[in-house]
């Protein structure tokens, strides 16, 4: 059964019953991780709020949090909202941005994978530093490509029990028992700001839609990504341009054109 599920199959499933995902994301992202999730086809709620994020996470279908313009507050409400949504049996994502950086980000980190996130998605220097390794990534930026993130993924994916997506040029998903590749995207990505961010919002979409089986979720939600930014990128003049036809290509993407062209591989 679970070899019947392609990333077209979990597209429709999601449209025909979009999911409510709270996005605890940074405030450059807010309202491109927004217009992501609408023109995908799932629906997003940014709640944060210490006082009201625990509840919001019980009636969500998953929990996205993102640690990238972090504060005392809004960790507090990220805590409760990852406990809220462990008791409700609900699948959360942990994207930790530049969680090197700083003691108050590595603190913050190391307290909230230890409430055992369902999937894991960063860059190749977040990934690496993570598992414990050293990483040449500056504030935000990966410094390391993605093949050298591979073991330090699945040794997390081992370690807490959970998917790890390094996200790059060619992402790479581990359970620690299997492994894929998803190709494609464009060079122009990067160069708009809050991408991976929102990125990591519809993965937590296709995990709602998806809940029992987060590998072929997350892979789902980045060849969705991949696809969209190859078609956006054919007629881009730069990333301005791009931006927008990425939105475009996101909401007209078709489940068929997207099992056909979406470049998925063994790893």
């Amino acid at each position: 059964m679970r070899d019947q599920i392609t990333a077209g199959k979990l597209l429709g499933a999601m449209r025909a019953n979009p999911p409510l995902v709270q996005c605890i994301t940074n405030f450059v992202a807010m309202n491109i991780a927004a217009n992501v999730m609408l023109a995908a086809g799932a629906s997003p709620a940014m709640v944060h709020a210490e006082e009201e994020a625990g509840e919001f996470a019980a009636i969500s279908g998953a929990l996205t949090i993102n640690i990238g313009t972090l504060s005392s507050g809004w960790l507090a409400g990220m805590l409760k909202a990852a406990q809220s949504a462990n008791a409700a049996g609900k699948p959360w994502v942990l994207d930790p941005v530049a969680h090197h950086a700083t003691a108050f980000r590595r603190n913050a980190v190391a307290r909230l994978i230890e409430l055992r996130p369902t999937i894991v998605r960063g860059n190749a220097s977040e990934i690496i530093a993570l598992a414990g390794g050293a990483s040449r990534g500056q504030g935000v930026d990966s410094r390391d490509a993605v093949e050298q993130a591979e073991d330090s993924a699945r040794q997390l994916a081992e370690r807490h029990g959970c998917v790890v997506a390094v996200t790059g040029v060619t992402d790479f998903v581990t359970d620690g028992r299997q492994a894929r590749r998803v190709a494609g995207g464009s060079p122009l990505m990067p160069q708009v700001t809050a991408l991976g961010c929102s990125l990591t919002c519809l993965v937590g979409a296709f995990a709602a839609t998806a809940p029992d089986a987060a590998l072929d979720a997350t892979v789902a939600a980045l060849a969705v990504f991949a696809v969209a930014g190859k078609q956006a990128a054919t007629a881009a003049n730069g990333p301005g341009s791009f931006s927008w036809r990425f939105l475009d290509a996101l909401a007209g993407l078709d489940k068929e054109v997207l099992d056909r062209e979406a470049r998925i591989s063994a790893a």
